[in-house]
């Protein structure tokens, strides 16, 4: 990508908001230094050093005093003269100083604006870029190194390597479609098939690899539902390993929805304990089984939580509370107060929906419910796993169906110019992951989720 030269000077506050021993303040831009020489009243210090300086108002006052780094383009974080300010970190002298930088030229960055700069100045691909945001939201060790991997390029690259065996393809056809008097009937001749199918393998092995990413990222939300007093609270502290939830002999304890975000075996996980599903006239749990009902047609993952000791039948009370949710990979059975049956804790099929019997109180058989869960959501994360987003899985889903389009064109009706249109598509979906084809609005959609200094 061409470098691009920024006609305005961005300044952030790129510490987080509250009292700290040291607050950043970032700017960006053409006039960087110039506004930064003007701030100290000195010259600035020669570049990656760090300089002590005071930090002067308009009358020449000192408003506070730090250290002072250098960053020239185009050896920065965007490609620009960055500078770098290092201050105390209350947030009163914090923002005084970024009004002060406004006053003498800068202009407020947007959210993600810094990070916009260096993806447009050439410093990171689209997907380097997101994985900064990533790698600040990470809730689990795994997430901020898979994060690491995609910021470092091990996502990019997977991808790069395919659009250059993409390219390649579409050379191979367009020559067969620009040059027919050489006689080189590549359609027919099965090299463009193999180099075709390769592509497609490919592309599957990264979507493999991406949909752990994206789990490692965005996690499962999983809801707990069933009648009152089946042991949905119970569960709850169960998995989420403390007494989060209120736990009574009393039906309809819980009445409104409570969130857990916890990590099983790894995957991230908004573990959500509902109201008992009954008939009631009471308005308040009324209102608790309607938000019940919202969390469960949201869900990823149901688990269905019935009393053993009632005899009851799991599948007949998810007809009857939730018949539009009967799949089974969406719903899981859960038998509770198996230790009250004399029944052991076990996974097993039930008319082809996953069933697994536990003692939630007794937390029998729970460790064999969070393998359940996982494996259910085919989590299996490897050591060179990347972190990877919704957007990214849609794109190669794109792809493939470009690529499948292509793949019938050429073996059904040996169509190159149709070949051709497919294979340009599927290329422009995949070029979207990096961004080496996308649209201006998804930036500004993906930017504007970063931080404000980033």
């Amino acid at each position: 990508m061409t470098n691009v030269v920024s006609q305005s000077t961005i300044a952030a506050i790129a510490t987080p908001p509250g009292r700290g021993g040291v607050g950043v303040i970032r700017l960006s831009g053409p006039k960087a230094y110039a506004i930064a020489e003007a701030l100290t009243g000195k010259t600035l210090p020669k570049a990656r050093f760090a300089g002590f300086r005071q930090f002067m108002d308009e009358k020449n006052e000192v408003m506070d005093e730090g250290l002072v780094i250098c960053f020239p383009n185009p050896h920065s974080f965007t490609g620009e003269d960055v500078v770098e300010l290092q201050g105390h970190g209350g947030p009163v002298i914090q923002n005084t100083l970024l009004a002060r930088l406004l006053e003498l030229g800068a202009t407020a960055a947007k959210a993600g604006e810094f990070s916009m700069r260096a993806f447009e100045n050439g410093k990171m691909d689209l997907v380097q870029a997101e994985a900064i945001a990533d790698l600040i939201d990470a809730t689990s060790q795994a997430a901020a190194r898979s994060a690491v991997r995609s910021l470092q390029g091990a996502f990019s690259n997977k991808v790069n390597a395919v659009l250059q065996n993409l390219i390649h393809l579409r050379l191979h056809v367009e020559a067969a479609i620009d040059f027919p008097e050489e006689e080189i009937d590549f359609l027919a001749d099965g090299k463009i098939l193999a180099l075709l199918e390769g592509v497609q393998a490919s592309v599957t092995e990264v979507q493999t690899s991406a949909r752990q990413g994206q789990l490692l990222r965005e996690g499962l939300q999983v809801v707990i539902a069933g009648k009152p007093n089946a042991g949905k609270s119970s569960l709850l502290n169960a998995l989420a390993g403390i007494e989060r939830a209120i736990v009574t002999d009393i039906a309809g304890t819980t009445r409104d929805v409570l969130h857990e975000k916890i990590t099983l075996n790894g995957l991230p996980i908004t573990l959500t304990d509902t109201a008992g599903l009954r008939e009631t006239g009471d308005i308040v749990e009324k209102e608790g089984i309607r938000r019940a009902i919202k969390e469960i047609e949201q869900a990823d993952l149901l688990l269905l939580v019935y009393d053993l000791t009632q005899g009851e039948n799991p599948l007949a009370l998810a007809q009857e509370y939730f018949a539009d949710h009967l799949e089974p990979k969406r719903l899981m059975l859960i038998g509770n107060k198996c230790d009250l049956t004399n029944q052991t804790a076990e996974l097993s099929d039930f008319q082809g929906f996953r069933h697994i019997t536990v003692s939630a109180k007794q937390e029998t058989g729970v460790q064999a419910l969070i393998d359940a869960i996982t494996a259910h959501a085919g989590f299996q994360p490897e050591e060179d796993t990347f972190i990877a987003r919704t957007r990214h899985l849609d794109a190669m889903k794109r792809t493939q169906q470009y690529l499948a389009e292509a793949h019938e064109q050429l073996t059904v009706y040996q169509a190159g110019e149709l070949v051709a249109e497919s294979l340009r598509l599927a290329q422009n979906a995949l070029g979207e992951i990096t961004g080496d084809f996308s649209a201006d609005d998804l930036l500004g959609v993906i930017f504007g989720s970063f931080c404000i200094g980033k």
